[in-house]
């Protein structure tokens, strides 16, 4: 007894000590101009990463995803203004599946479309509704351990999920201010350990759920301080448990312990390298070395990189096991 109330005394320590020297990002590089050319930018809306080194780029104003090297340079694209398969009305969020499929949420066609890697069209589903599987603009999308899609919902305040190819599973959320209750949630982000974050614009905080929605936590209140927001926007988790929140209209990024514990921010508002005009998106490079941010009104991405050694979070799901 006494040799097991050691090692969890320790892991505990660990726990406790885990992010006494908490990562620090800085400035890395960009890319992105305002205009309609390859590699210029119409509003940037969302981003994300496969795990081929390239970055997606969805693009508000454009109605279209550019796709990059994991250093900016302009490989492909697909989409236009419309509402066949494969064009699009203000696209928002989007995440790429882990054998390259790219599903984007198609806001103003209330619906969510899938291409390849490559950007050609394979699917798509919703209608614009409050049945299940129908949407009132869509702003992000997830991809779950599985292959699950998770839908921000947005104009229905809720959240609901899919199989990979658009079959109806679940949902969870209606309006309100309490918990599992949303005013225009925004993003959403899946963790390595399942939990599901959500970020709640209107409410200004970001709640946390199980894979089938069942409420975990929140952290968050409206304001400019530390751990407090203004219409946060994306959202990304490492593999670490480090969440990190696109704070859009405090121009600026924060970052979060798992359960909302505020570790550091970078960014203010301006035009200079490291500051934005509406953070409205980040994702993580494909080692997770580097922050990728939608500048939105910069018309640029910005990357920032790990600028100190962090301390790695101790396994809690350890510590649980310890007392059994």
């Amino acid at each position: 007894m006494k040799k097991v109330l050691l090692v969890v005394m320790a892991a505990a320590l660990a726990v406790a000590a885990a992010w006494a020297s908490p990562p620090r990002y800085e400035f890395k590089a960009k890319w992105g101009e305002q205009g309609g050319g390859n590699g210029e930018f119409r509003y940037p809306a969302g981003i994300a990463t496969a795990t081929t080194s390239r970055v997606y780029v969805s693009e508000w104003n454009g109605h279209r995803v550019q796709y990059f090297t994991v250093t900016g340079s302009y490989v492909g694209k697909f989409g236009n203004l419309g509402t066949d398969p494969g064009e699009f009305n203000h696209p928002a969020g989007l995440d790429v599946a882990p054998l390259g499929r790219v599903y984007v949420a198609d806001s103003f066609n209330h619906r969510i479309q899938y291409f390849t890697a490559a950007g050609s069209f394979r699917g798509w589903w919703g209608t614009y509704g409050t049945g299940n599987g129908q949407f009132v603009n869509p702003t992000d999308v997830a991809i779950s351990l599985n292959g699950n899609v998770y839908v921000v919902d947005a104009g229905n305040n809720r959240i609901q999920y899919f199989n990979s190819t658009g079959s109806f599973l679940g949902k969870w959320g209606q309006t309100g201010t309490g918990n599992r209750q949303f005013r225009t949630p925004g993003g959403i982000a899946i963790g390595s350990t399942g939990n599901v974050y959500v970020t709640d614009q209107e409410n200004a905080r970001v709640q946390y759920f199980t894979t089938n929605g069942s409420f975990l936590g929140k952290w968050g209140a409206a304001g400019s301080s530390e751990g407090e927001f203004d219409h946060p926007a994306g959202i990304t988790v490492m593999q670490n448990g480090l969440v990190i929140v696109a704070d859009r209209s405090n121009h600026r990024v924060q970052y979060f312990t798992a359960d909302g514990s505020f570790l550091g921010a970078f960014g203010d508002n301006g035009s200079e390298n490291g500051q934005f005009r509406r953070a409205e998106d980040v994702a993580l490079s494909p080692t997770q070395h580097w922050i990728y941010v939608c500048d939105a009104y910069n018309y640029r991405v910005q990357y920032f990189e790990q600028a100190n050694p962090a301390v790695t979070p101790a396994s809690l799901g350890r510590v649980k096991v310890l007392f059994r």
